[in-house]
């Protein structure tokens, strides 16, 4: 007798994949012997956001570029972040390029996908 095919669940809409992984992140740093927060400047990300990979790299940003960053996590465009920090649009191109460059990403989209993970409320 074969066993019958689990069903497969439903596509989970974005917000619910985001409150998933939220949680595990939650439940990561909840573990005994779970690394203490990373201060990212004058932000606390919990230590399980933080790619061990983009760690040294990312505590030697600038306060600016981290701000930005911090922005595009939340999913802001770079108008939006423009204006919210009193800069010109082409300023926050220029401190997300030095960010690629600093911690040698591909691109916006592998920038903008660890900004989310950093940044991204987890509440």
């Amino acid at each position: 007798m074969s066993a019958a095919a689990e069903p497969v669940p439903p596509a989970m809409a974005e917000d619910e994949r985001l409150a998933a992984i939220a949680d595990l992140l939650r439940k990561a740093d909840a573990l005994p012997g779970a690394p203490s927060p990373v201060a990212l400047g004058e932000h606390i990300v919990e230590a399980a956001r933080v790619p061990k990979r983009h760690r040294e790299a990312l505590l030697k940003l600038t306060p600016m570029e981290l701000t930005v960053i911090r922005f595009l996590g939340w999913g802001r465009s770079n108008g939006d972040i423009a204006t919210l920090l009193l800069i010109a649009e082409n300023t926050v191109r220029v401190h997300l390029s030095n960010v690629c460059r600093k911690l040698e990403l591909d691109g916006m989209r592998e920038l903008a996908a660890l900004a989310g993970l950093l940044f991204y409320p987890a509440d």
